[in-house]
């Protein structure tokens, strides 16, 4: 699996910190950093108004202006934060959430690019990112599936060779119960694309559920603790989380394997303790072989249990002790 750290607005304002989180995220075993381009201005208006002001959940009450002013990635930091990604030897990529983003992430060669579940529907950004032959994962939350199926027809138009959808709810934090992970395969079906997981759970079980279930890409928001606050903390994994989803989520996905049903290499020393015939009573040359002289029992030296009916009823070819494990020599007539 490809895993995405979100940076997001949880450097708080601060370079250095945004570049110590990078670091994190490369120990922590992720694959690529992810950053979010946009200003205030950008992406809404500074204005009051119906809509421009949050009602309910996280943000209750925030002004949508104030809210992205607090939590953008300054333009100005991209170019080293690309820089420290390639020394690092992480990808960084972002969310551009206008013409002007994409832009300038052409400029800084960005390898890729996300489109935010709340842009989904923006089908002229959809292909606009499209245009530039670059991959696109696209992250589906809030989206029905006609949108979706209009996101991807956005992509395919514009040029869009190399597809990701992830499935994604939009809630901040999203209860596991929202999450219907059964999506996965349907998307993957339905749009003949790899499909992953943006992941806004509290934990890590749905990230590590969704493997199973066929993503390939993983995308889960991160910080340095989450008491420190921020727009993002709530619902953001710490360092040590990172690190448990990253080795947990690749673990998964090595347990899936393929189709078979034969021991495998941990199984095979293990084969000696199936059960098998022996002697379970001293028994004299000619003497009935019952219930009460042999049984199916551990280890696996002796015939195999299937035999027991045909043995039943047969008489010992030779003194035989407690013990020792049957075999058709030792019956008289042998297998016959």
């Amino acid at each position: 699996p490809y895993i995405i750290a979100e940076l997001s607005a949880n450097h708080l304002g601060g370079l250095e910190r945004a570049m110590e989180l990078m670091e994190i995220a490369k120990s922590a075993g992720a694959d690529a950093v992810k950053l979010q381009t946009y200003t205030a201005n950008t992406i809404t208006l500074d204005v009051d108004g119906p809509g421009f002001t949050i009602e309910g959940g996280l943000w209750d009450g925030r002004r949508l202006y104030d809210l992205y002013e607090e939590a953008h990635t300054p333009w100005d930091w991209h170019p080293a934060l690309f820089e420290k990604g390639r020394e690092l030897g992480v990808t960084v990529f972002s969310s551009p959430f206008d013409f002007t983003a994409v832009e300038m992430l052409e400029e800084l060669e960005a390898p890729a690019y996300k489109i935010a579940s709340f842009e989904i529907v923006d089908l002229p950004l959809i292909e606009r990112c499209a245009a530039t032959g670059k991959p696109m994962i696209m992250s589906t939350g809030m989206a029905n599936f006609a949108e979706v199926e209009a996101a991807v027809a956005a992509a395919r138009r514009g040029g869009c060779k190399e597809l990701v959808l992830l499935h994604c709810i939009s809630g901040y934090p999203t209860p596991p119960e929202d999450m219907n992970l059964m999506t996965i395969p349907d998307l993957a079906k339905r749009f003949e694309v790899a499909v992953g997981l943006s992941d806004h759970t509290l934990g890590i079980s749905a990230s590590i559920a969704s493997i199973a279930l066929g993503a390939s890409v993983i995308e889960k928001h991160f910080t340095m603790r989450r008491d420190e606050g921020g727009p993002d903390a709530a619902f953001s994994l710490e360092p040590d989380e990172l690190k448990l989803l990253c080795q947990s989520v690749n673990e998964a996905w090595s347990a899936l394997g393929s189709v078979r049903l034969e021991p495998s290499a941990s199984e095979k020393p293990n084969m000696i303790f199936r059960r098998s015939l022996y002697v379970t009573a001293d028994m004299q040359p000619g003497e009935m072989f019952t219930a009460h002289n042999v049984r199916s029992v551990r280890p696996s030296l002796g015939l195999p249990p299937a035999d027991l009916p045909r043995i039943y009823g047969r008489k010992a070819g030779q003194a035989l002790t407690r013990g020792t494990p049957l075999s058709w020599n030792m019956v008289e007539g042998g297998n016959s």
